[in-house]
């Protein structure tokens, strides 16, 4: 696993970018500035927040917008292609995305899942959070530019669609397990993230597989103080495949719970995604809110999920 010391010169840091996402498409991300006393508040409120009664937890549940409380087996990427998959994730979650009021504009012209937060009833919790998403919505913003820079572009050739950024933040909370992935039961299932950039903390458990480009799984485990950080399918798309999406799963260890705090950045849901560049491109455009609302739809139970669809890409 390649160890990105981002606080470097910033045309050696872009490189090691680029080498690293068009490769194993996943890296440990160090120098990055966040607080580690920061990320130890979020890890706390996210296990002050699963310690609750379910009836708390489920006071917040999951809405329409995608924010709140996720149960267990309420993700059910059963059909993936990547693997044979026998049942829902089990993972239980709560889910932050980026705060928008009845008067933000994105509210008012109706864009997919613009809204406000649901917060439950926990000293810290929201504070803790949000400074947590500003604090990785600035870090990731600042990657982006170097990846750009690496791919040969301007640091703010994306500067638009991330003017006003989608981003998302998942407390992830997985039970002790008895079963195995070669059962078809998964943690999280083989999949690809949908977005632009993933940012994870995890906890000293680890379970964490990424696949390497020669198909094998690679296990990603926890280095102190340090993000794991994957691509995802929209930065293929723009670095016109250069760029990897990488399939990774949660095989979840026997007997021990596990934590993490996972955090995506995104454009913004308006945005067309379409390569870089004046060559042949190998995407069509794509709507990011349509790509969405497909996948959350495939995904989710809230959402609409139905079973016979197959989605490779999730919000895990």
């Amino acid at each position: 696993m390649p160890v990105i010391d981002v606080s470097g010169d910033e045309a050696v840091v872009a490189d090691q970018l680029v080498e690293t996402y068009s490769g194993l498409g996943f890296g440990y991300i160090i120098g990055h500035g966040i607080d580690p006393a920061l990320v130890d508040a979020v890890f706390d409120a996210s296990h002050r927040f699963h310690a609750q009664p379910l009836k708390s937890k489920m006071a917040v549940a999951v809405d329409s917008n995608h924010r709140g409380y996720i149960p267990i087996d309420e993700s059910t990427d059963r059909t993936s292609t990547l693997a044979d998959v026998s049942t829902p994730n089990q993972s239980a979650s709560f889910m932050m995305m980026n705060e928008a009021g009845a008067d933000d504009p994105d509210v008012r012209n109706g864009v997919y899942l613009a809204g406000a937060n649901q917060w439950p009833d926990v000293p810290g919790f929201r504070s803790a959070l949000t400074m947590y998403d500003q604090a990785m919505g600035a870090l990731c913003g600042r990657l982006v530019g170097l990846m750009l820079v690496g791919l040969g572009f301007a640091a703010d050739a994306l500067a638009e669609p991330f003017d006003r950024p989608t981003t998302w933040l998942r407390l992830l909370h997985y039970p002790p397990s008895k079963r195995t992935a070669g059962e078809g039961f998964y943690g999280s299932a083989p999949h690809r993230d949908f977005g632009a950039i993933t940012m994870l903390a995890q906890d000293g458990v680890g379970g964490l597989e990424a696949r390497s480009p020669e198909g094998q799984w690679v296990a990603i485990e926890p280095l102190e103080g340090a993000f794991v950080m994957n691509t995802g399918s929209m930065m293929h798309r723009w670095s016109n495949g250069r760029l990897v999406a990488t399939p990774h799963r949660v095989v979840s260890p026997p007997h021990e719970e596990r934590y993490s705090c996972a955090f995506f950045y995104d454009p913004h849901m308006s945005t067309s995604i379409e390569p870089l560049g004046s060559g042949p491109a190998r995407f069509e455009p794509v709507v990011f809110g349509d790509f969405v609302r497909r996948e959350l739809t495939s995904t989710y139970v809230r959402h609409g999920a139905a079973g016979p669809e197959t989605t490779d890409s999730t919000r895990s």
